[in-house]
């Protein structure tokens, strides 16, 4: 859809990432093959890695010689994707999600209350990964996830509600995204031993860009399609989850009247197709996209003082990524 994202231009951040792929399947080793198996499986599907991305760039903000991260830098990086890991877990039970990044995903293949377990086992081992970096670390982490909660029981309170306002979503997507997107830059920047001023910086960056990050996952879900997703598109207007495009058409745009008639509960195949038109050709996707690009030009103008390394310059670049990746998808 789009060019490379920078962060994977960077001269070592490949072969860190593979070390963080190895260190999330051992960290997942349980006694019980069968539990090693459930928790290996999000790990095994793959991903864009976006968060231990993140925290390895960030940690290289003051390395200009772009050594490979050392040891602690790798830990951080993967107890933040085991959070997210962990999350997904529990997402699907609540969507009843069928697949995920293309496989079957872990509820639909063993069940909810293997799920659950699961997903609580990946939280668990972030959590003593977390530890072992140190108190502020895991207390870093052990707020990130209370909010991630928090924005998801936002959510949850205003499934079908054709009345949610932008303020409501704002908020949820603060918890259930930005959080854990600026806990992953400020981990990098607490075991990359980072000065106090740019380790703030980075964690406004990561905030501001997983504003931005969610909005346009969001706007993807309407234009994009089931390949381009790796998952079902128009998902969330099926679980009654009215994200910002579809909440400025109800807000009074074109057709908003048609919008508020199919939406306020479960959608026939017909009806989801007409809902996600209707929000294609309202402009609101095109606003939506502004809103995007307001937070990532806020999430660049964080890191003026580190844009004179290669790894700040990347996350900055990483930003107008973002932007890029949901107007191609838009444009068709």
């Amino acid at each position: 859809m789009s060019q490379p994202n920078p962060l994977l231009l960077l001269p070592t951040l490949v072969d860190d990432l593979a070390r963080v792929e190895d260190q999330l399947r051992l960290s997942v080793q349980a006694e019980d093959p069968f539990l090693t198996e459930v928790a290996s499986h999000l790990i095994n599907a793959g991903g864009k890695r976006v968060r231990p991305a993140f925290s390895v760039t960030a940690a290289a903000t003051r390395n200009p010689a772009m050594e490979p991260a050392p040891p602690e830098v790798i830990s951080g990086a993967v107890s933040v994707e085991l959070v997210h890991l962990g999350s997904l877990y529990h997402d699907d039970v609540m969507d009843d999600a069928l697949t995920r990044r293309t496989v079957e995903s872990v509820n639909a293949r063993w069940g909810n209350l293997k799920a659950i377990l699961a997903g609580d086992y990946l939280l668990a081992r972030a959590s003593e990964i977390a530890a072992s970096l140190g108190t502020e670390v895991a207390g870093l982490l052990a707020s990130t996830i209370a909010r991630l909660c928090e924005g998801q029981i936002l959510e949850l309170q205003h499934t079908f509600n054709v009345q949610r306002s932008e303020e409501s979503y704002l908020a949820s997507i603060d918890g259930k995204t930005a959080s854990l997107l600026g806990t992953a830059c400020r981990v990098g920047g607490i075991v990359g031993d980072l000065p106090r001023p740019i380790i703030e910086r980075l964690t406004q960056f990561g905030h501001s860009y997983g504003m931005a990050f969610q909005i346009v996952d969001d706007i993807l879900d309407v234009v994009a399609t089931d390949e381009e997703l790796g998952k079902p598109s128009g998902h969330d207007l099926v679980e009654g989850v009215y994200t910002l495009p579809v909440i400025r058409v109800l807000a009074g745009g074109t057709d908003a009247d048609r919008l508020g008639e199919l939406l306020g509960g479960p959608l026939e195949p017909a009806g989801l197709a007409e809902a996600r038109s209707i929000v294609r050709a309202s402009g609101a996707v095109e606003t939506a996209l502004d809103t995007a690009r307001f937070y990532a030009d806020q999430a660049a103008s964080a890191l003026t003082d580190v844009t004179d390394s290669e790894a700040g310059a990347a996350l900055v670049a990483a930003a107008d990524h973002l932007l890029e990746t949901v107007r191609v998808a838009a444009q068709r």
